[in-house]
Protein backbone atom coordinates (compact mmCIF):
# COMPACT_ATOMS: atom_id res chain seq x y z
CA UNK A 1 0.00 0.00 0.00
CA UNK A 2 1.49 3.33 -1.10
CA UNK A 3 2.01 6.15 1.38
CA UNK A 4 -0.63 8.88 1.32
CA UNK A 5 1.15 12.19 0.73
CA UNK A 6 -0.18 15.61 1.74
CA UNK A 7 1.11 18.07 -0.87
CA UNK A 8 -0.74 21.09 0.57
CA UNK A 9 1.25 24.11 1.71
CA UNK A 10 0.60 27.24 3.75
CA UNK A 11 1.80 30.64 2.48
CA UNK A 12 0.93 33.18 5.15
CA UNK A 13 -2.88 33.17 5.39
CA UNK A 14 -3.27 31.24 2.11
CA UNK A 15 -3.51 27.46 1.82
CA UNK A 16 -2.70 25.86 -1.54
CA UNK A 17 -3.48 22.25 -2.51
CA UNK A 18 0.11 21.84 -3.70
CA UNK A 19 3.15 24.13 -4.00
CA UNK A 20 3.20 24.43 -7.81
CA UNK A 21 1.99 27.82 -9.09
CA UNK A 22 2.30 29.11 -12.65
CA UNK A 23 4.59 32.14 -12.77
CA UNK A 24 3.24 35.47 -13.93
CA UNK A 25 4.01 36.36 -17.53
CA UNK A 26 4.51 32.77 -18.67
CA UNK A 27 0.95 31.44 -18.46
CA UNK A 28 -1.29 34.34 -19.49
CA UNK A 29 -4.62 34.04 -17.70
CA UNK A 30 -4.73 30.28 -18.19
CA UNK A 31 -6.90 30.22 -21.33
CA UNK A 32 -4.34 28.66 -23.65
CA UNK A 33 -3.23 26.05 -21.11
CA UNK A 34 -6.69 24.65 -20.40
CA UNK A 35 -6.41 22.54 -23.58
CA UNK A 36 -3.40 20.74 -22.07
CA UNK A 37 -4.32 20.24 -18.41
CA UNK A 38 -6.91 20.46 -15.69
CA UNK A 39 -6.09 23.90 -14.28
CA UNK A 40 -7.63 22.98 -10.94
CA UNK A 41 -4.83 20.43 -10.42
CA UNK A 42 -2.34 23.27 -10.01
CA UNK A 43 -1.57 24.94 -6.72
CA UNK A 44 -2.58 28.16 -8.44
CA UNK A 45 -1.86 30.56 -11.28
CA UNK A 46 -0.09 33.87 -10.89
CA UNK A 47 -1.85 35.56 -13.77
CA UNK A 48 -0.18 37.90 -16.22
CA UNK A 49 0.51 41.37 -14.81
CA UNK A 50 -2.34 43.85 -15.19
CA UNK A 51 -1.84 47.61 -15.42
CA UNK A 52 -4.44 50.38 -15.16
CA UNK A 53 -4.32 51.14 -18.88
CA UNK A 54 -3.71 48.63 -21.73
CA UNK A 55 -0.10 48.16 -22.78
CA UNK A 56 1.19 46.96 -26.14
CA UNK A 57 4.56 46.02 -24.70
CA UNK A 58 7.98 46.49 -26.28
CA UNK A 59 8.85 46.25 -29.95
CA UNK A 60 10.08 42.85 -31.22
CA UNK A 61 12.32 40.95 -31.04
CA UNK A 62 11.21 40.45 -27.42
CA UNK A 63 12.76 37.07 -26.60
CA UNK A 64 16.18 35.53 -27.08
CA UNK A 65 17.26 32.02 -26.12
CA UNK A 66 20.53 31.82 -24.21
CA UNK A 67 22.62 29.04 -22.70
CA UNK A 68 20.28 27.28 -20.25
CA UNK A 69 17.96 30.26 -20.20
CA UNK A 70 15.72 32.79 -21.89
CA UNK A 71 15.96 36.57 -22.15
CA UNK A 72 12.67 38.44 -22.47
CA UNK A 73 11.64 42.07 -22.75
CA UNK A 74 7.91 41.66 -23.40
CA UNK A 75 7.19 44.92 -21.60
CA UNK A 76 4.11 43.97 -19.56
CA UNK A 77 1.78 43.69 -22.56
CA UNK A 78 -1.76 43.33 -21.21
CA UNK A 79 -5.33 44.41 -21.98
CA UNK A 80 -5.68 46.81 -19.03
CA UNK A 81 -7.79 46.77 -15.89
CA UNK A 82 -11.27 47.25 -17.34
CA UNK A 83 -10.91 44.52 -19.99
CA UNK A 84 -9.40 42.25 -17.35
CA UNK A 85 -12.35 42.73 -14.99
CA UNK A 86 -14.89 42.20 -17.77
CA UNK A 87 -13.30 39.23 -19.56
CA UNK A 88 -10.23 37.63 -17.98
CA UNK A 89 -11.22 37.48 -14.32
CA UNK A 90 -14.65 35.90 -15.05
CA UNK A 91 -12.89 33.18 -17.05
CA UNK A 92 -10.40 32.48 -14.29
CA UNK A 93 -13.15 32.36 -11.69
CA UNK A 94 -15.20 29.91 -13.79
CA UNK A 95 -12.11 27.71 -14.32
CA UNK A 96 -11.95 27.21 -10.55
CA UNK A 97 -8.24 27.55 -9.81
CA UNK A 98 -6.50 29.52 -7.05
CA UNK A 99 -5.96 33.03 -8.46
CA UNK A 100 -2.87 35.08 -7.70
CA UNK A 101 -3.16 38.33 -9.63
CA UNK A 102 0.05 40.14 -10.46
CA UNK A 103 -0.27 43.94 -10.75
CA UNK A 104 2.17 46.56 -12.04
CA UNK A 105 2.27 50.33 -12.25
CA UNK A 106 4.33 53.44 -12.88
CA UNK A 107 3.30 55.17 -9.64
CA UNK A 108 2.15 54.25 -6.15
CA UNK A 109 -1.29 55.53 -7.16
CA UNK A 110 -1.44 52.95 -9.98
CA UNK A 111 -0.88 50.10 -7.52
CA UNK A 112 -3.47 51.50 -5.13
CA UNK A 113 -6.08 51.82 -7.88
CA UNK A 114 -5.46 48.25 -9.04
CA UNK A 115 -5.60 46.81 -5.53
CA UNK A 116 -8.81 48.67 -4.74
CA UNK A 117 -10.40 47.32 -7.92
CA UNK A 118 -9.42 43.74 -7.00
CA UNK A 119 -10.31 43.92 -3.33
CA UNK A 120 -13.93 42.79 -3.72
CA UNK A 121 -13.28 40.24 -6.49
CA UNK A 122 -12.64 36.49 -6.51
CA UNK A 123 -8.86 37.01 -6.62
CA UNK A 124 -7.32 35.17 -3.66
CA UNK A 125 -3.90 36.88 -3.60
CA UNK A 126 -2.53 40.15 -4.99
CA UNK A 127 1.09 39.99 -6.13
CA UNK A 128 2.91 43.32 -6.48
CA UNK A 129 5.37 43.39 -9.36
CA UNK A 130 7.98 45.85 -8.09
CA UNK A 131 10.39 45.62 -11.00
CA UNK A 132 8.63 48.42 -12.87
CA UNK A 133 9.98 51.94 -13.50
CA UNK A 134 8.81 54.56 -11.00
CA UNK A 135 7.85 57.81 -12.72
CA UNK A 136 8.41 59.96 -9.63
CA UNK A 137 11.77 58.50 -8.60
CA UNK A 138 13.03 57.41 -12.02
CA UNK A 139 14.04 53.89 -10.98
CA UNK A 140 12.54 50.50 -10.26
CA UNK A 141 10.32 50.30 -7.18
CA UNK A 142 12.22 47.19 -6.21
CA UNK A 143 15.63 48.86 -6.41
CA UNK A 144 15.35 50.72 -3.09
CA UNK A 145 13.93 49.38 0.18
CA UNK A 146 12.16 52.68 1.03
CA UNK A 147 10.20 52.48 -2.24
CA UNK A 148 9.30 48.82 -1.59
CA UNK A 149 8.04 49.78 1.86
CA UNK A 150 6.11 52.76 0.48
CA UNK A 151 4.17 50.97 -2.25
CA UNK A 152 3.51 47.88 -0.12
CA UNK A 153 2.16 49.98 2.75
CA UNK A 154 -0.03 52.02 0.40
CA UNK A 155 -1.59 48.87 -1.06
CA UNK A 156 -1.94 47.28 2.37
CA UNK A 157 -4.21 50.16 3.41
CA UNK A 158 -6.76 49.54 0.64
CA UNK A 159 -7.11 45.74 0.62
CA UNK A 160 -7.53 42.91 3.08
CA UNK A 161 -6.35 40.34 0.56
CA UNK A 162 -3.01 38.58 1.08
CA UNK A 163 -0.12 40.48 -0.53
CA UNK A 164 2.85 38.80 -2.16
CA UNK A 165 5.63 41.20 -3.15
CA UNK A 166 7.66 40.09 -6.17
CA UNK A 167 11.23 41.31 -5.79
CA UNK A 168 13.96 41.92 -8.32
CA UNK A 169 17.31 40.19 -7.74
CA UNK A 170 19.09 43.17 -9.30
CA UNK A 171 19.82 44.73 -5.91
CA UNK A 172 22.69 44.92 -3.44
CA UNK A 173 20.82 43.09 -0.68
CA UNK A 174 17.78 40.91 -1.31
CA UNK A 175 17.32 40.54 2.47
CA UNK A 176 16.96 44.30 2.93
CA UNK A 177 14.41 44.37 0.10
CA UNK A 178 12.42 41.54 1.71
CA UNK A 179 12.55 43.20 5.12
CA UNK A 180 11.16 46.41 3.59
CA UNK A 181 8.27 44.42 2.10
CA UNK A 182 7.60 42.89 5.52
CA UNK A 183 7.59 46.32 7.17
CA UNK A 184 5.13 47.53 4.53
CA UNK A 185 2.68 44.76 5.39
CA UNK A 186 3.47 41.98 2.90
CA UNK A 187 2.23 38.47 3.66
CA UNK A 188 4.98 36.85 1.54
CA UNK A 189 7.74 37.71 -0.90
CA UNK A 190 8.12 36.19 -4.37
CA UNK A 191 11.72 35.76 -5.47
CA UNK A 192 13.54 35.89 -7.63
CA UNK A 193 12.34 37.84 -10.62
CA UNK A 194 14.57 37.79 -13.69
CA UNK A 195 18.21 38.87 -13.78
CA UNK A 196 19.07 41.72 -16.14
CA UNK A 197 20.97 40.43 -19.17
CA UNK A 198 22.14 41.21 -22.71
CA UNK A 199 22.33 39.07 -25.85
CA UNK A 200 24.29 40.22 -28.92
CA UNK A 201 24.09 39.37 -32.62
CA UNK A 202 27.73 39.79 -33.60
CA UNK A 203 26.90 39.88 -37.32
CA UNK A 204 24.62 42.90 -37.10
CA UNK A 205 26.60 44.46 -34.24
CA UNK A 206 23.33 44.94 -32.34
CA UNK A 207 21.59 43.48 -29.31
CA UNK A 208 19.17 40.70 -30.25
CA UNK A 209 16.40 42.30 -28.19
CA UNK A 210 14.97 45.55 -29.53
CA UNK A 211 14.85 46.80 -25.96
CA UNK A 212 18.62 46.05 -25.76
CA UNK A 213 18.44 44.29 -22.40
CA UNK A 214 15.95 41.83 -20.93
CA UNK A 215 15.21 39.56 -18.01
CA UNK A 216 17.07 36.26 -17.82
CA UNK A 217 15.08 33.24 -16.61
CA UNK A 218 15.48 29.48 -16.79
CA UNK A 219 17.95 26.98 -15.27
CA UNK A 220 20.84 29.43 -15.62
CA UNK A 221 19.49 31.55 -12.75
CA UNK A 222 18.61 28.70 -10.37
CA UNK A 223 21.78 28.81 -8.21
CA UNK A 224 21.31 32.55 -7.69
CA UNK A 225 17.65 32.05 -6.84
CA UNK A 226 18.38 29.29 -4.32
CA UNK A 227 20.99 31.44 -2.61
CA UNK A 228 18.63 34.41 -2.35
CA UNK A 229 15.69 32.32 -1.12
CA UNK A 230 17.86 30.81 1.61
CA UNK A 231 19.32 34.19 2.57
CA UNK A 232 15.85 35.69 3.02
CA UNK A 233 14.59 32.61 4.87
CA UNK A 234 17.40 32.90 7.40
CA UNK A 235 17.11 36.65 7.97
CA UNK A 236 13.49 37.77 7.41
CA UNK A 237 10.40 36.42 9.17
CA UNK A 238 8.20 36.15 6.09
CA UNK A 239 6.97 33.27 3.90
CA UNK A 240 8.73 32.91 0.54
CA UNK A 241 7.40 32.03 -2.90
CA UNK A 242 10.46 30.68 -4.68
CA UNK A 243 11.16 30.80 -8.41
CA UNK A 244 14.01 30.80 -10.87
CA UNK A 245 14.82 27.92 -13.18
CA UNK A 246 12.45 25.32 -11.76
CA UNK A 247 12.09 22.51 -14.31
CA UNK A 248 11.57 19.36 -12.23
CA UNK A 249 10.13 18.08 -8.96
CA UNK A 250 13.67 17.83 -7.62
CA UNK A 251 14.06 21.57 -8.24
CA UNK A 252 10.89 22.22 -6.21
CA UNK A 253 12.24 20.17 -3.32
CA UNK A 254 15.51 22.12 -3.39
CA UNK A 255 13.65 25.44 -3.22
CA UNK A 256 11.51 24.23 -0.33
CA UNK A 257 14.56 23.01 1.57
CA UNK A 258 16.10 26.45 1.00
CA UNK A 259 13.05 28.05 2.62
CA UNK A 260 10.30 28.47 0.02
CA UNK A 261 6.77 27.65 1.17
CA UNK A 262 5.67 27.24 -2.45
CA UNK A 263 7.15 27.87 -5.91
CA UNK A 264 6.30 29.43 -9.24
CA UNK A 265 7.17 27.69 -12.50
CA UNK A 266 7.77 29.89 -15.53
CA UNK A 267 10.17 29.14 -18.37
CA UNK A 268 9.51 25.39 -18.10
CA UNK A 269 5.93 26.02 -19.29
CA UNK A 270 7.26 27.50 -22.53
CA UNK A 271 9.24 24.34 -23.22
CA UNK A 272 6.78 21.69 -22.03
CA UNK A 273 3.02 22.43 -21.80
CA UNK A 274 2.68 19.52 -19.35
CA UNK A 275 5.58 20.61 -17.15
CA UNK A 276 3.58 21.53 -14.06
CA UNK A 277 1.23 18.50 -13.99
CA UNK A 278 4.31 16.30 -14.39
CA UNK A 279 6.09 18.09 -11.56
CA UNK A 280 3.09 17.57 -9.27
CA UNK A 281 2.94 13.84 -10.10
CA UNK A 282 6.68 13.50 -9.53
CA UNK A 283 6.49 15.33 -6.21
CA UNK A 284 4.00 12.80 -4.92
CA UNK A 285 6.13 9.90 -6.20
CA UNK A 286 9.35 11.24 -4.67
CA UNK A 287 7.67 11.84 -1.33
CA UNK A 288 6.32 8.29 -1.35
CA UNK A 289 9.77 6.90 -2.16
CA UNK A 290 11.35 8.89 0.68
CA UNK A 291 8.58 8.24 3.20
CA UNK A 292 7.59 11.92 3.41
CA UNK A 293 3.93 12.07 4.45
CA UNK A 294 3.65 15.88 4.46
CA UNK A 295 5.57 17.89 1.88
CA UNK A 296 5.51 21.14 3.86
CA UNK A 297 7.69 19.58 6.56
CA UNK A 298 10.67 20.09 4.23
CA UNK A 299 10.45 23.91 4.22
CA UNK A 300 13.68 25.45 5.49
CA UNK A 301 15.30 22.14 6.41
CA UNK A 302 18.56 22.85 4.54
CA UNK A 303 21.54 22.24 6.83
CA UNK A 304 24.47 24.50 5.99
CA UNK A 305 28.02 23.31 6.64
Amino acid sequence: MSLSVDLSVQVGPSRLKNPVVAASGTFGFGREAQAFMDLKRLGGISAKAVTVEPRLGNLPPRTAETASGLLNSVGLQNPGLQHYLAHELPFMQSAGFFIVQNIAGDTVEDYVQLAEALDQTAVQVIELNLSCPNVKHGLSFGAKPPLIREVTAAVRKVTTKPLWVKLTPNVTSIAEAAQAAREGGADAVSLINTLLGLAIDWRSRRPILHNNTGGLSGPAVKPVALRMVNEVYRTVDLPIVGMGGIMTAEDVLEFMLAGASCVQVGTANLLHPQAMPQIIRDLERLCQEQGIARLSQLVGQLQLW
